[in-house]
């Protein structure tokens, strides 16, 4: 999944500046939607971190069954922490 493919595909551009809030609101519904829906532990994975960057958190016990997809969620929520922090 690439970044910029899913700023267009749920938000209708890749300026994340041009994203009007009504637009921003539908988008991350849609992501949520479609996070409920996906089967494939990749782009499920990707769609919950861009909803995390995006500051909409899922509960992740209810997000993710793995225990190796909960270990790789607070992984990059950590990951996330540290950059936010420097």
């Amino acid at each position: 999944m690439d970044f910029d493919d899913q700023l267009q595909r749920y938000f209708g551009t890749t300026d994340m500046a041009a994203i009007r809030p009504e637009a921003m609101a539908a988008g991350i519904e849609h992501m949520r939607v479609d996070f409920g829906l996906e089967q494939d532990r990749g782009r499920r994975f990707a769609l919950w971190a861009l909803l995390y960057m995006l500051g909409t958190h899922l509960d992740l016990d209810s997000a993710f069954e793995d225990p190796a997809d909960l270990d790789m969620a607070r992984n990059f929520m950590d990951l996330m922490d540290r950059v936010q922090d420097d």
